[in-house]
């Protein structure tokens, strides 16, 4: 399945979402852009969860262009594409690896937000490159994690490092780093306790970690990746914020995308956060891992949107 493919199933509610919203601002042969017409369309776009200075500025754009002017919808959809290109405009941005040694990443999110079947899709994206992979599962305060971590190393072929229950996570992840360090892996993914961004404690846990990782190898974890779950829109802004500050995130997975109609969500994320999106879960196999790139996904979100038939 190829990029284009991929965000088009991982977009689907979205989609359709919006060709119902946007048709029905489009009566007869054309429609005059007043300022009725674009609170409307300033809406239907919030439905989609991209956020109020997404949405403005989109709309500010439709304004500038063709108010007072009856237009058609494909003219605007066109206009609206260019500016949520613009607004996402980022450059693919993969996993950077080490230039030497294994590559650290360590992996954070809520409880719930698909952070074991992300690691799970990375890995096996990573043994797809070639890669030799080592998990680490440092959330040893839930026996079910663990197990489903080593439920997915199994499937992948992968070693997994795991500790006594209840152990120090930061014990979990410094013997998991270790472990890749002495069969020469090229990476180590650590993954972490669920916790809610308000718990303080839970926080400063994944800072010990962080702290940890970079003891052992210098610039360690070269990636720490926030998982994001897309169906809870606007909540995943606040999330982001707040793990950025404590373990300095440098990207997020968007999980759980085809299970959602706010896919306008990554343009909420980009704007305020500005943390790159890497990656985005389109689906529940291990191989339903998107990396994220614009213009694909500008032009899968709003697929025949713009020309559909007008009623008659």
């Amino acid at each position: 399945m190829g990029l284009l493919d991929k965000f088009r199933q991982g977009l689907k509610k979205t989609t359709n979402l919006l060709k119902t919203d946007i048709r029905d601002l489009f009566k007869g042969e054309g429609q005059l852009v007043d300022e009725e017409f674009l609170d409307q369309l300033f809406g239907r776009l919030i439905k989609s969860d991209m956020g109020v200075q997404a949405a403005g500025e989109t709309v500010e754009e439709i304004r500038s262009t063709y108010r007072g002017r009856v237009t058609q919808m494909e003219d605007v959809v066109a206009t609206i594409k260019a500016k949520l290109k613009s607004l996402l405009a980022q450059p693919a941005d993969p996993i950077r690896f080490a230039p030497s040694g294994p590559t650290v990443i360590m992996v954070a999110g809520v409880n719930g937000s698909g952070k074991t079947t992300s690691i799970a899709k990375l890995g096996q994206m990573l043994l797809g490159r070639g890669k030799t992979v080592v998990l680490g599962a440092a959330d040893t305060f839930r026996a079910a994690a663990v197990e489903q971590l080593t439920i997915w190393a199994n499937r992948l072929g992968v070693e997994i490092v795991t500790g006594p229950p209840r152990s120090d996570p930061a014990s979990v992840a410094h013997k998991a780093v270790a472990r890749a360090l002495e069969i020469g892996a090229d990476v180590c993914i650590v993954d972490t306790a669920g916790r809610l961004q308000t718990q303080q404690n839970l926080m400063q846990e994944l800072t010990k970690i962080h702290r940890v990782l970079g003891k052992q190898i210098p610039d360690a974890p070269h990636e720490v990746i926030l998982v994001l779950d897309a169906t809870t829109g606007q909540n995943g802004i606040s999330q982001a914020k707040h793990f950025t500050e404590a373990v300095h995130c440098t990207g997020i997975i968007l999980a759980k995308l085809d299970g959602t109609a706010k896919g306008g969500i990554v343009v909420a994320i980009r704007g305020q956060v500005g943390l790159p999106v890497k990656y985005i879960g389109v689906g529940e196999k291990a191989e339903d891992l998107a990396l994220f790139e614009p213009e694909p996904f500008v032009e899968a979100l709003f697929e025949d949107v713009g020309s559909l038939a007008k009623p008659k």
